[in-house]
């Protein structure tokens, strides 16, 4: 397992910039562990920053060699791929990585661990996406707790919801409110050393284990949980364990602004927002067997619009729907955290 302090580098040849690249990206932006580089020969010679909207500085080089002279420990595959299967072309630099004695973090869907027993002393390979031992199915305990638990839900995938769960819980720690990050995914787990990565567990557990991570944290004022995928996107099945084990009492909407379809079924359109909160929180309650979610805020991705263009997209979704809007990475997620507390 990945230990503090660690000095990591980020392959992600042919992925920096680009959507499947978002385990790079989400690494940049919040990991704790030092970042020595990312292998992208496409932009090697470059800084990240150059590439990804991010603020840490991260040189580019083109091969696992230069990662090491960098002082690299730990690669991690910086992609999440649909599928999660590895690119073929990539095993050669990861049989040169695991031979030079660096560990591997591995967040997609085929495992590593098979092909690298032979490890030496301290080396390790750290296969994120497997299904944790001792599930149970869920019992609806969350509903008990007394703390805000806030889904974060969203229009597609890769839309920003770990992102924005992140966001919120630093604006919460900021004021003093005791607020935990649930990760469900393998780069939020990666991120905060702690969680499941809901798609690798059984359907019959996927509730159990979203509920035995909530109830880890009962301690905490606010649980804010990261949202896996959108019930319109037909490759998604996690919102319903997501909603089970968590059984939230607010709900946050993630949203591309401007987005009208799905990215990778341009059939299928984005409906609108204030349907998709309402199904959301139909879907929460069951017809009255548990509570019924409030709706927080919504968190708008502007990252692709120029600075007034961002705010006039803000302003105009909170007039239309009336919910606290905000880019949390633009602009901070306090109004959520107000929102969530009963604050303006």
């Amino acid at each position: 397992m990945l230990k503090a302090g660690q000095k990591l580098a980020l392959y992600c040849e042919g992925a920096l910039g680009e959507y499947t690249g978002k385990m790079a990206h989400g690494l940049l932006m919040y990991s704790p562990n030092p970042v020595v580089c990312a292998v992208d020969s496409r932009h090697a010679g470059k800084d990240a920053r150059e590439v990804v909207a991010v603020s840490r500085p991260c040189p580019v080089v083109a091969s696992i060699e230069e990662s090491l002279r960098l002082g690299a420990e730990v690669l991690v595959l910086g992609v999440a791929t649909p599928g999660g299967y590895i690119p073929p072309d990539w095993f050669d630099a990861l049989d040169r990585a695991a031979a030079s004695g660096m560990s591997l973090v591995n967040g997609l869907h085929q495992p590593l661990s098979p092909r690298y027993q032979d490890l030496k002393p301290g080396q390790w390979v750290w296969d994120v996406r497997v299904e944790p031992s001792g599930l149970e199915v869920a019992t609806g305990q969350a509903a008990k707790l007394g703390n805000r638990r806030v889904l974060m839900a969203g229009t597609d995938m890769s839309i920003g919801k770990m992102t924005a769960g992140l966001e919120i819980v630093k604006a919460a720690r900021e004021r003093g409110v005791r607020a935990e990050f649930v990760a469900t995914g393998q780069i939020g787990v990666v991120i905060s050393g702690r969680g499941v990565a809901l798609d690798a567990v059984r359907v019959d557990f996927a509730s159990g284990a979203v509920e035995r991570e909530v109830l880890a944290c009962r301690d905490a004022e606010l649980l804010v949980v990261e949202g896996q995928g959108s019930l319109v996107n037909p490759s998604s099945s996690a919102n319903l364990p997501l909603t089970r084990g968590a059984i939230p009492t607010h709900l946050v909407l993630c949203h591309q602004a401007g987005k009208k379809v799905l990215r990778r079924f341009p059939e299928i359109r984005v409906p609108p927002l204030d349907q998709l909160v309402r199904l959301h929180q139909d879907l929460a309650e069951a017809c009255g067997s548990f509570p019924r979610p409030k709706m927080a805020g919504l968190c708008l991705n502007t990252s692709h619009l120029a600075p007034d263009e961002a705010e006039k997209a803000l302003k105009e979704a909170e007039v239309r729907y009336g919910w606290p809007c905000t880019d949390p990475v633009r602009f901070g997620a306090s109004k959520i955290v107000d929102a969530l507390f009963g604050v303006g």
